[in-house]
């Protein structure tokens, strides 16, 4: 036998072992037969490209809820659309639970906008994961040192100071455009496609602002090339402890995050959505989880059922019908 093959085998028996070994760590949802789910791998669909924090949170859910269900978790990236593309996959898919669907805030806006193809009731509610606030960051060399005196520069310039999203129609474009209706200012929108390149061009002082989630902007802001400012949670978050929130630079009341869920498409199985949910809740409930998601910026959260994940979304699309979302999208499409 060559020193090649046998290599080749001994590195075999190792990931073997080390298979065996994660899975008898962590306890099965319910036992495996052919007749029990999970029998066979799930897809879970995302709605953004790989490398962003959609993504990397989908992985990190994927890899922990393999172990816990016994079987594989394949993340299925499928950008586009600001999600509605991974959306209107995803609905057409059996409904049995192997075809899952990561989620954000962007799922309640979308069906405000004008030809969508898909709507909330298409989904079955599975889980919360947790919120991931924003926070307004700055060029370096802006002299505004709170949202507030950002806000005079934009109105002593009508029209002159730009700011960025993510996305038109995503949830960092209509919590700017809250901001500045509450305030009396008026800022032109540049729409970009992702967080990466918006971060570029605040960094390079193209863009007066921009409000990411602190996911994309927690690593910049700590290397000094962007300032943050407030965040948009009701509450200040661990990532920038010395940040206040809008509200608390003088907009009472201010609050917007995203947040991320997973969906299922509607009328799969009530058994198999709790087997689902109760693994979710397990698996966000876990130490390192934990630790990892608030790496990413998130406010790690999974202890909602089913229902009240139904009522939440509900509730997220009815506040994003509002004549300021509107107003927010047309100036989008419109940039």
């Amino acid at each position: 036998m060559s020193t090649l093959h046998t290599f080749k085998s001994v590195r075999r028996r190792k990931l073997a072992l080390t298979a065996l070994a994660l899975l008898a760590s962590a306890p099965v949802v319910q036992a495996q037969s052919s007749g029990s789910y999970p029998n066979r791998p799930i897809r879970l669909v995302v709605g953004y490209p790989p490398g962003g924090s959609s993504d990397a949170t989908a992985r990190l859910q994927g890899a922990a809820l393999s172990i816990k269900l016994g079987q594989p978790v394949i993340i299925d990236n499928k950008p586009g659309a600001n999600t509605a593309i991974a959306a209107q996959y995803a609905k057409t898919q059996p409904a049995d639970g192997y075809t899952l669907l990561a989620v954000q805030s962007s799922f309640a806006i979308n069906p405000s906008l004008q030809q969508q193809n898909y709507n909330i009731s298409d989904f079955a509610p599975i889980a919360l994961l947790g919120a991931i606030p924003l926070v307004m960051v700055t060029p370096p060399q802006n002299t505004a040192k709170t949202v507030n005196e950002l806000v005079a520069m934009a109105k002593a310039k009508p029209g002159q100071l730009s700011y960025a999203s993510y996305g038109a129609g995503g949830a960092g474009h209509i919590a700017s455009e809250m901001i500045l209706s509450m305030a009396g200012a008026d800022m032109v929108h540049v729409p970009y496609r992702g967080s990466g390149p918006a971060l570029v061009d605040v960094m390079g002082n193209q863009v007066s602002m921009m409000l990411a989630t602190v996911t994309a902007a927690v690593g910049v802001a700590k290397e000094g090339k962007v300032k943050p400012l407030a965040v948009t949670s009701a509450k200040r978050v661990s990532a920038f402890p010395q940040v206040p929130t809008v509200a608390e630079s003088g907009f009472p009341n201010y609050e917007l995050v995203e947040w991320e869920a997973i969906q299922a498409p509607a009328n799969t199985p009530k058994d198999v959505i709790d087997t689902l949910n109760k693994a979710l809740r397990e698996v966000v409930a876990m130490p390192d989880v934990r630790a990892k998601m608030a790496t990413l910026g998130i406010e790690p959260d999974a202890t909602a059922s089913p229902a009240e994940v139904s009522a939440f979304i509900l509730k997220e699309r009815d506040k994003f019908r509002g004549p300021l979302v509107f107003s927010a999208i047309s100036d989008g499409t419109q940039s």
